[in-house]
Formats: C-alpha cells, structure tokens, sequence
C-alpha cells in the first residue's frame, strides 16, 4: 500500500470511528434504558462485552498472520502478528479493568476466580509474554518464529474463554447465543450493536497505525544495516 493510499484508508477510518464512538456513546448514556436489577453500573457491559470481541478477534488475526508466517517465512506476517496482538492485549487489558468495576457493586467484590474470569486474566497474560519475548530476542526472524508458536498457542484460550461462562461461577451467563433465558431487550441489543461497531472501528484504526509503525520500523533497521554493510 502507497503512503498516499495509506493515509487516505486511515483518515477514512478515523472518521468512520469518531462518528460510531460518538454515537455509540450517546446510545449508551442517553438512548438505552437502565437495567432494572444493577441499574447505571450495567451501562459499562457496552464497553465490557466490544472489548472483549474486539479483542477475540485480534487475536484470531495473530493467529491467522503467526500461521501465514510459519508457512511462508515472509516477514509482513509477523508485522500483521505483532501489531494485533498489541491492540488486542489493549482491548483485553480493557475488559479486565471494566469487568472488576461492573462486579464490585454487583458481587460486592473486585474479582472472583471465576472461570470466565480466570481464563480471561491467563490469555491477557499469554499476550503480554508474546510481547514480552518480542523485546528479548533481538534476531527478527527468531523472533518472528518464536512469536508465531506463542501467538498460535494463545489464541487456542479464545475458545477456551469464550465457553467459560457455560460452567457454574459467578459471571453472568451469555446474553447472545447462551439458549434459553439469554437474550437482550431490543433497546439494549441495538446499542450493543452500536458500540461493537464504534470498538471495532476503534480497534482498526489501531491496528493500521500500529502495522504502519511496524513496517517504518523494519525500513529504518534495513536502512541501518546497510549503511553498515
């Protein structure tokens, strides 16, 4: 992608994500009705739960692009890698600190070693050590590799996480897709749909302005070696 191509994308996007965060918030604070049990507090599940998403879903793609690099040796992959896997580890860095602030009025407590919880804290945990090994090993295509198992392996506790909240603990069941008894208002369903669309905008515009640091960063290391050479 050229610089004027790149800069075009990004600026359309930014658009795109201010007027979806503005929306979304104003569904938030003004639109959807308060919940009737946990009252105002209940308004952060619609940061909570996109958080949680959007952050599945980056990880999926450092997956996909660890796979991709594993295959190929190409190092673009381990760009795509490591700038989703920094936005990611963001996003579920969000829902782990939202998540407590719902729970303290409702359980009474900060946290719970629930399983949905517990799993959450260990996938935030493999990110932060996928990052972690990045700034250790100095080799790129070392790092790439290494990277690539870790991110693999990391995304395997998605799944693992999404279906946590199925077996007994103290995090509410899914709202969506969770059968009989789950489910939404449809005032409530509609701004959730709105703020997934605002997050992953959000989520987006990281990831192309992390990729786009990623691929400078390798421009500026080549440069540099071959003025050594």
């Amino acid at each position: 992608m050229s610089d004027s191509t790149y800069h075009r994308v990004s600026l359309a996007v930014f658009a795109a994500t201010v007027a979806l965060l503005l929306y979304a918030f104003y569904q938030v604070f003004f639109i959807v009705p308060t919940e009737v049990k946990m009252g105002v507090v209940q308004r952060i599940f619609y940061i909570h739960m996109p958080s949680a998403v959007v952050s599945f879903n980056l990880f999926f793609v450092v997956c996909i692009a660890s796979i991709g690099y594993l295959k190929t040796r190409r190092l673009a992959w381990d760009s795509v890698a490591v700038a989703a896997a920094e936005v990611g580890t963001v996003f579920c860095a969000t829902v782990l600190i939202t998540g407590p602030i719902w729970a303290k009025p409702v359980w009474g407590s900060w946290w719970a070693w629930d399983p949905r919880l517990t799993t959450t804290l260990i996938l935030f945990l493999i990110f932060v050590g996928y990052l972690m090994l990045r700034l250790y090993v100095e080799d790129r295509n070392r790092r790439a590799l290494l990277s690539a198992v870790v991110g693999i392996i990391g995304f395997a506790d998605v799944p693992i996480v999404y279906m946590a909240n199925r077996f007994r603990g103290q995090h509410p069941a899914p709202v969506l897709g969770g059968g009989e008894g789950s489910g939404l208002a449809p005032e409530m369903l509609t701004t959730l749909l709105w703020s997934l669309a605002a997050l992953h905008a959000l989520g987006l515009l990281l990831f192309l302005q992390r990729y786009r640091l990623e691929q400078m960063r390798t421009e500026v290391n080549e440069l540099y070696r071959a003025l050594r050479a």
